[in-house]
């Protein structure tokens, strides 16, 4: 595509040296708002999430493609010494690196903060890993379900006490750090536009997962007690969670008392306002269980449809418990375009996840599919300066490959 990304970060440079899901993420961020992203994949394999197959979509891995649209991707053997020389090349004139390798790893090739900070001191250095670059984990390796459980997510998480541990079904963590560090590098490329100094950004999977636990831990702070799962009930408001239906569930947010009262009304219960173990949120928080079992009973008797309509109409949240693929076709969910479409070039029409945030006086969006394996490194090393012949002898020796290869798609699919 030769169209240029618009959104409010036109202009900024970013190279990706990331794989799989949280660097990414902070990539997809930052492309979703304008900013230049030059995905850089291993020469042998390429990102391991090109592999995660299936499904796949004509060989295409579905999981690489819905992480890395917006992106440009070449394709660097960084341990050959012309690799290295072509990453430095791009990072020359880089407004941020985005890496989430173990510690000590860009070290190793020669690509650490300090020499990067003097080959280019605007750059931002921004760093994703399971624990944080400090601490006595520094060194350890991170993944979504070690950064749940020791965050005390899945301890907040699943039916109730005594139940097995259950993690959030989606990987929190990895795309929260993901969204926390393209927080940290717009913040730091703003700092940059205003000083030319560059930075450290430095988050992690188990940081991550600790700010999901922002209500359960100021009840600990205030009492001494950790909270346990309550499935989908709140910890500080009831009725606030999922009941059944005649057909299905129902998500029930009367989290006031004014919301309370009102759904009284609509279920016929207005006698419950009087009964002393749920006229306040204190009350009906000490007996969530029994409030939950009378609740429950009235709710069983209409379709979720026909609640959601009457609840609605008094002015009560309430909203059904869709499948994924009932969220894609959602009338709110297609009008705020989070469901978009890409022309990918081997698997064609392509749905993925839309941009989150919308800008008004300069949007950015969806403009590009996921890259083919080395799809543009010719492109990025002639804007580079590297001549035609200089790449030809980079793609001869290995140290780069282009769009003709096809290794990561045919070679070891475990």
């Amino acid at each position: 595509m030769s169209e240029k990304p618009g959104g409010p970060l036109a202009g900024m440079k970013v190279i990706e040296l990331a794989h799989i899901m949280a660097g990414p993420v902070c990539g997809l961020m930052l492309a979703d708002m304008g900013a230049d992203v030059i995905k850089v994949e291993k020469a042998k394999g390429g990102d391991d999430s090109r592999r995660f197959l299936p499904p796949d979509i004509k060989g295409e891995s579905a999981a690489f493609m819905m992480m890395n649209r917006n992106k440009r991707g070449i394709a660097v053997d960084l341990k050959s010494e012309d690799g290295r020389s072509v990453l430095l090349s791009l990072l020359k004139d880089a407004d941020c690196v985005i890496e989430n390798y173990r510690r000590d790893t860009m070290q190793k090739l020669g690509l650490g903060y300090e020499t990067l900070r003097e080959l280019n001191p605007g750059l931002i250095y921004c760093e994703i890993s399971g624990f944080g670059r400090t601490g006595p984990y520094a060194d350890r390796g991170g993944f979504d379900l070690i950064a749940q459980g020791m965050s005390g997510l899945m301890a907040i998480t699943g039916e109730g006490p005594g139940r097995p541990p259950v993690k959030v079904g989606a990987p929190v963590s990895d795309i929260t750090a993901g969204i926390l560090a393209a927080m940290g590098c717009a913040s730091a490329y703003a700092h940059k536009l205003k000083t030319g100094e560059g930075q450290r950004v430095d988050t992690s999977l188990f940081e991550a997962a600790i700010t999901h636990t922002y209500w359960q831990s100021a009840i600990a702070f205030a009492t001494g007690d950790s909270p346990g799962p309550m499935g989908s009930a709140h910890p500080l408001n009831a009725p606030y969670q999922a009941f059944r239906t005649k057909d299905g569930w129902v998500n029930l947010g009367a989290a006031n008392q004014t919301n309370w009262e009102r759904t009284l009304r609509v279920i016929g219960a207005e006698d419950l306002q009087r009964d002393p173990r749920f006229e306040t949120n204190r009350a009906r928080m000490e007996n969530r269980l029994e409030l939950e079992t009378v609740l429950n009973g009235y709710f069983q008797a209409r379709a979720t449809a026909d609640w959601i309509a009457a609840l609605e109409s008094a002015g009560v949240p309430a909203g059904p418990v869709l499948s994924i693929g009932d969220m894609h076709q959602d009338p709110q969910t297609l009008a705020r375009e989070m469901v978009v479409e890409t022309e990918h070039p081997v698997a064609g029409a392509v749905k993925t996840i839309g941009a989150p945030v919308k800008f008004h006086g300069s949007p950015g969006g969806v403009k590009r599919p996921a890259p083919l394996f080395g799809q543009h490194t010719r492109e990025v090393l002639e804007q580079a300066g590297f001549s035609k012949d200089r790449i030809e002898s980079f793609i001869t020796k290995g140290a780069v490959i282009a769009d003709d290869g096809v290794e990561p798609n045919s070679s070891n699919n475990g």
